[in-house]
């Protein structure tokens, strides 16, 4: 039996990334688009190699907005790029295409500017994520997760994000200590709240050397031990796990979610758990099947507008 847990997710967000030494001159890309897009837009722009990005939702439309260096592109390689995203569109049966501009900005200050949109955002009942350049709040009631993203993704305001932590936040109550994997660290956000939270030690990996650094350099901002969390380049098949896992996490797309399905026994025992997100509803059964292929069932999915988290454990 699956259970479908809805809760609300406001009508706007900002989620950023930001790298350096910064050019003189960007190209600002503006990508008006269905919020079924969304993850795709922030996938492909991650593999450009995109220095800053930023999205805001009102009603049915998303508006993302990437920065590059002046030199990586010229109109028609922009061109060819609104092009694959109406093509994208397409492929995931998406109607309403993508409206896709772009102009030159000069340097000026738009790599301090971004701040100002992140605020310090609660998550659950027990956590905090604090952008690392902001003082702590004064009445501190929360755990808090001191955070700066670098070029990595996952700032807590991304719904499915928001999801993991609070799955997290509710198998983390148990007493006995837990390790766990972390497939996909991005910034490191869930690997560092499984510890805040309780977990004895995570595994983390991500193909992104960029997200990798990010994870090590967020670890040692929030005074986690070495140990406790150990990441490496690569996926799954990376992890230099001692033993089985006690619960897996997994915050990707949901075309990378299938692909790693078949390798989550090499790491997992008869009682191992997993967190996934990064899943729109409707691309949930897909997964769900998948699972069931490889003696895995859904326990409980939790739903935040279009996304999903399926909490998952073994038959």
């Amino acid at each position: 039996m699956l259970g479908i847990i809805s809760s609300s997710w406001h009508s706007t967000k900002a989620s950023f990334t930001l790298d350096k030494p910064l050019a003189n001159t960007w190209w600002e890309i503006q990508v008006t688009c269905s919020p079924l897009l969304e993850d795709t837009i922030f996938w492909r722009f991650e593999n450009w190699s995109g220095r800053g990005t930023a999205s805001e939702r009102w009603g049915q439309q998303s508006r993302i907005k990437a920065y590059f260096p002046q030199q990586q592109f010229c109109n028609v390689d922009l061109a060819a790029l609104a092009l694959r995203f109406q093509q994208d569109a397409l492929c995931l049966g998406i109607n309403d295409l993508p409206n896709v501009t772009w102009s030159l900005i000069e340097d000026e200050d738009w790599a301090r500017s971004w701040k100002k949109y992140w605020q310090p955002q609660p998550i659950g009942d027990r956590l905090l994520i604090n952008p690392a350049w902001m003082e702590l709040p004064a009445d501190l009631t929360r755990l808090v997760l001191k955070l700066d993203p670098g070029t990595a993704f996952g700032t807590g305001t991304h719904p499915t994000t928001q999801l993991c932590l609070e799955s997290l936040e509710m198998r983390l109550g148990e007493k006995e200590p837990l390790t766990l994997a972390d497939i996909g660290c991005g910034s490191g956000i869930l690997s560092i709240g499984a510890i805040l939270l309780g977990a004895q030690q995570v595994y983390a990996a991500d193909t992104d050397p960029l997200a990798v650094k990010a994870t090590g350099e967020n670890r040692d901002l929030n005074g986690i031990a070495a140990q406790k969390i150990q990441v490496v380049e690569g996926s799954i098949d990376s992890l230099k796990v001692k033993e089985p896992v006690d619960g897996i996490l997994c915050n990707i797309l949901a075309e990378i979610i299938v692909e790693l399905i078949p390798h989550f026994n090499t790491i997992a025992k008869e009682s191992t758990w997993g967190i996934l997100s990064g899943v729109l509803l409707e691309q949930s059964k897909w997964v769900a099947d998948t699972l069931e292929k490889h003696n895995w069932t859904v326990a409980t999915l939790w739903r935040r507008g279009d996304w999903c988290c399926l909490n998952i454990r073994r038959p």
